[in-house]
């Protein structure tokens, strides 16, 4: 016998997916223009760079309006549904209330695993995506800057860039500042120089004609002829962070972290039982040892990783616990606009929730909590209070 939906219900799917739809196209767009332009344009993408990379910026926006437009789907649904009486008019005919509210949560929980899918594939994928694309425009992105404003500066190098004038590729009388490892600028000038970036080394290769390079010791070294030097563009800290990988990667990487730990714990051993022999304890109680510095450094990366995974499963669940507070409420709210039940809920969330979210994952990163619990306490307070609405609303 084949399972069918009854036209009611239908008629509340549809509902809810025709709205839904409009709503996070509509959020979507309103975030590419109004953010991701303004934050492109400040970091100096050229209109073709942005349309490269607006196919990888949708999917990882997606998460975050998604939870925001299924709260307002479900607030214009149930509240219009309620406000025209239909729903008393089903009660009437002996339909129940929880019958109209399953459709609501069958889409919640279908986008929650579809917004999981995002968060540990898509996003790690258009992260990549864009990061790449930005490395191949890079070298356009500093000409163009240099044309328009004679100079360009990356602070997380400590790069900056100042020309005379820019004729094609060339640059006219540039002067080049950048930090070198041992944190100390060094400078050169030269007549002309052209620059060409080395993505595999994340390097800037700069050909200089007829000038001088000063180092941090006041040394100078004089260039009469072309010379190519390198400049590291990206800063020496600028590791991939646990948000861009996907969870499969990072429980590999949680194996080779705790690897390092065995191994770290078993030197740290050996090195204690040689301090003992030899008299040094006070090495033994030194907080700033470097074995003991490695520890905690292999231990806060492990608390990353670890409130990473677990804030992706709560996140992503949201998107259920969100129609469990938003349908109820918009038919207790039968006779308010379904601005005011969205309101009623958007508010508390963006006051109470989320703060509480991200409040427990900064501790659970810190290793002060557990985030196997801390992650999921927002989702518990929302589940108790859907749970207390649609008690009220089954009652009455």
């Amino acid at each position: 016998m084949r399972f069918q939906i009854p036209l009611l219900q239908r008629y509340v799917f549809a509902e809810v997916l025709r709205i839904f739809t409009f709503v996070v196209l509509c959020l979507t767009v309103l975030l590419i223009f109004v953010g991701v332009f303004q934050q492109a344009s400040q970091s100096g993408l050229g209109p073709m760079q942005l349309i490269r990379i607006l196919p990888y910026i949708v999917p990882s926006l997606l998460p975050f309006t998604i939870p925001a437009a299924l709260l307002l789907t479900v607030s214009i649904v149930y509240g219009r549904l309620a406000g025209d009486l239909e729903i008393t008019a089903a009660k009437a005919a002996g339909i129940s209330v929880s019958s109209l509210l399953w459709p609501s949560f069958v889409i919640g929980a279908a986008l929650s695993a579809f917004s999981l899918i995002l968060i540990d594939q898509a996003i790690p994928w258009a992260v990549g995506n864009i990061q790449r694309t930005v490395v191949e425009a890079m070298e356009e992105i500093v000409l163009d800057r240099l044309r328009t404003e004679r100079q360009f500066g990356d602070r997380r190098s400590g790069l900056h860039v100042t020309v005379e004038s820019v004729e094609g590729r060339v640059l006219k009388r540039p002067v080049f500042q950048y930090q070198r490892g041992d944190s100390q600028a060094a400078t050169m000038w030269a007549d002309e120089a052209t620059i060409r970036l080395d993505p595999e080394n994340d390097e800037i290769l700069v050909t200089l004609s007829r000038g001088t390079i000063e180092l941090p010791n006041r040394q100078k070294i004089y260039i009469n002829r072309e010379e190519t030097r390198r400049i590291g563009w990206r800063s020496s800290k600028n590791e991939t962070q646990p948000r861009h990988l996907p969870i499969r990667q990072i429980n590999r990487e949680l194996d080779a972290v705790a690897l390092e730990k065995t191994r770290a714990d078993e030197r740290m051993a050996i090195e204690a039982a040689f301090a003992m022999t030899q008299g040094k304890f006070e090495t033994l109680i030194d907080p700033k040892s470097r074995r003991k510095r490695l520890l905690a450094d292999i231990d806060e990366r492990t608390d990353r990783m670890h409130t990473e995974i677990h804030s992706r499963y709560a996140m992503a669940c949201s998107c259920l616990f969100f129609v469990l507070v938003g349908a109820p409420l918009a038919v207790l709210k039968a006779k308010a606009r379904f601005l005011t039940s969205f309101l009623y809920c958007f508010v508390p969330i963006t006051t109470g929730y989320y703060p509480l979210v991200l409040g427990m994952m900064a501790q659970s990163k810190k290793g002060h909590v557990d985030p196997m619990w801390a992650m999921w306490i927002g989702n518990a307070a929302l589940a108790f209070a859907g749970y207390l609405l649609l008690r009220r609303v089954l009652r009455h």
